[in-house]
């Protein structure tokens, strides 16, 4: 199986944890806490990559990074 490319907002966390010196856990662990959501590393991998895109999940992202959403992988896809 083909392992899926990260879209750029998957590139903008992860640069974003690089900077803040954080771990993918502990963005995990804020998420849940910011939302009260069910928020795990398979979620996260297919926020990355595009396929979902909560918006609950991806606003607190954005929040807890203190970044942006500028493109349309962010957008949920018919398939």
């Amino acid at each position: 199986m083909k392992k899926r490319e990260l879209c750029s907002f998957g590139k903008k966390i992860n640069h974003r944890l690089i900077a803040l010196d954080q771990s993918k856990g502990w963005l995990i662990e804020e998420v849940k806490r910011h939302t009260g959501l069910y928020f795990d590393r398979s979620y996260l991998r297919k926020i990355e990559t595009g396929q979902l895109a909560t918006p609950k999940i991806v606003d607190a992202i954005c929040e807890i990074l203190g970044i942006s959403v500028q493109d349309d992988c962010t957008k949920r896809k018919d398939r």
